[in-house]
């Protein structure tokens, strides 16, 4: 072997063996938008995992040509500089997630974007009933806007299929009023099973003239949405405004929440019965009944239930 070969061959020993020292702890970094292969390393050594200059050399000498990609990487104790650039590379970045359960107002949802302290960017409240409810990944560093941004776009790909589907039964006649019922429907029913029953209901009603009383649309003017803590009162009740079901017959001007796909799909597919009302029974699901004197009744049933239970007097 010539001096020069020796010599190579010791630099590159030399090389491999400083890139091969591994993290000596866990940890998670962020690699930003734009970074280079230099910026990395430097984020890699203030982190106490590997030197910034074994991370070049590793990518210079023994890496691919693969572009390192930007977001959140988790890094493992004992990985060298190799394993950290191969990680990098393949963009296999950490996924939080933020959820949004049916039929949470818009309102809440802006609130748990903006208490996510790693998301970055201010962001207006969502239009009402624009998001669809879902589980949604993001990485640190990320805009709140382009996570609301994919929730919008979720929601119009789910209402594109959906509203494809729609049977004549509907009552609806465009986006606002589909969305509308359908978060009136999530408001009033937590059972999947009833959400089709509760959608023929409204559908009755809007067929015949009927008001449509759901309680949900007298509280959204006054909480947006957010949980009343208390007595509904009966100026509420009187209340017009736009929304409030008691005081105007037909549908709310806009969506009082941002409703599941299940919802959505009850409203463009009603069931075909002949309810025109419905009462709570006291377990989560409600009672169906087709005239005023059935209703009657079952109201009395469901107050008898609420005394028992010390609820009201």
């Amino acid at each position: 072997m010539t001096i020069g070969r020796l010599l190579l061959a010791t630099l590159l020993a030399l090389l491999l063996a400083a890139c091969s020292a591994g993290a000596p702890k866990d940890a998670e970094v962020v690699i930003p938008q734009g970074a280079s292969i230099a910026k990395a390393g430097e984020i890699l050594e203030d982190a106490g995992l590997v030197s910034a200059s074994s991370f070049r050399n590793q990518a210079r000498f023994f890496g691919s040509d693969d572009p390192i990609k930007p977001g959140e990487y988790k890094i493992e104790k004992g990985m060298d500089a190799g394993d950290i650039l191969a990680l990098f590379q393949s963009g296999k970045t950490i996924q939080r997630l933020v959820m949004v359960p049916e039929g949470m107002p818009s309102i809440m949802v802006w609130e748990r974007l903006m208490a996510e302290k790693r998301l970055k960017g201010e962001i207006p409240v969502p239009a009402e009933g624009s998001i669809l409810p879902d589980s949604y990944a993001f990485t640190t560093g990320e805009s709140r806007a382009a996570v609301v941004g994919r929730m919008q776009a979720a929601m119009d790909k789910a209402f594109a299929e959906l509203w494809a589907k729609r049977t004549p039964r509907t009552a609806v006649k465009d986006r606002n009023q589909a969305i509308t019922l359908a978060s009136i429907v999530e408001k009033e029913t937590a059972v999947a099973a009833e959400r089709r029953t509760v959608a023929g209901v409204y559908t009755n009603r809007l067929g015949v003239g009927m008001r449509l009383q759901a309680d949900p649309t007298i509280i959204y003017p006054i909480t947006k949405g957010k949980p009343l803590g208390r007595r509904i009162l009966r100026s509420e009740i009187q209340a017009v405004n736009g929304y409030n079901t008691y005081s105007m017959a037909g549908l709310p001007k806009g969506p009082i929440a941002n409703p599941g796909k299940a919802s959505i799909a009850a409203v463009l597919d009603p069931e075909a019965n002949d309810y025109l009302f419905f009462v709570a029974k006291g377990d989560g699901g409600h009672i169906f009944a087709r005239t005023l004197a059935e209703h009657n009744a079952n109201v009395q049933k469901w107050y008898a239930l609420r005394r028992e239970r010390g609820e009201m007097e």
